[in-house]
């Protein structure tokens, strides 16, 4: 079976919004660059592998929201102790995710699309939920706008589905312009207890939990 083609109309989209917003938000990106060197020091940016189409390796880019904090092994401290005040206010405005604008113009991300996880999880996924790789992942999706992190594991793999199975042009606007609004009233954030989400250990040990 061919793998799904990428349509030419959402390629422009992401392109032509893209553009316009990076345009727009350059005084905010250098402010927040300026603001994360000072706070939180080098590197600016978080930069990290994550599976891409059809679950291709590429390095994703985020302003930088934790300090590199470590305990006297010399290991990472967990992320909710790492989170700092202005990073949390940073990810609660989803201002951290600006630079993936770089992401979705170099055709590695669109600006809507199941979000991008982490390399690990993919031999974790059913093949169900490994169809979430069949169109880009996003900078937001619909699962972010039903639920954002409050939402399990499985409920998010779910909706990212069905977004593969019912992606339009219009769909797409859709979830932009709902977006805004869910960025505004910052919900889902983060699941109780945790910086953002709990680790996906698998369809098998969840359903044991």
């Amino acid at each position: 079976m061919k793998p799904p083609r990428i349509p030419i109309s959402k390629r422009l989209l992401d392109l032509c919004l893209t553009c316009l917003a990076l345009i727009l938000l350059s005084p905010i990106l250098l402010l927040i660059a300026l603001l994360v060197r000072i706070r939180l020091g080098s590197p600016v940016l978080f930069k990290q592998q994550r599976p891409g189409y059809l679950g291709k390796p590429f390095f994703i880019y985020k302003f930088r929201t934790m300090t590199d904090d470590r305990d006297a092994q010399g290991n990472l401290l967990p992320d909710a102790e790492r989170l700092t005040h202005f990073g949390h206010f940073l990810r609660s405005a989803s201002l951290d995710e600006l630079p993936e604008l770089f992401n979705v113009l170099r055709g590695e991300m669109s600006l809507v699309g199941p979000r991008p996880l982490l390399m690990q999880y993919l031999e974790r996924y059913s093949a169900e939920q490994a169809r979430r790789h069949n169109v880009l992942p996003g900078i937001t999706g619909w699962a972010q706008i039903n639920g954002r992190n409050a939402l399990s594991w499985e409920d998010k793999f779910r909706l990212d589905v069905w977004y593969v199975d019912h992606w339009s042009f219009w769909l797409d606007v859709k979830i932009l312009f709902l977006t805004l609004v869910k960025v505004l009233k910052r919900e889902g954030i983060n699941q109780p207890g945790y910086a953002t989400a709990e680790e996906f250990m698998g369809n098998e040990n969840h359903a044991a939990n």
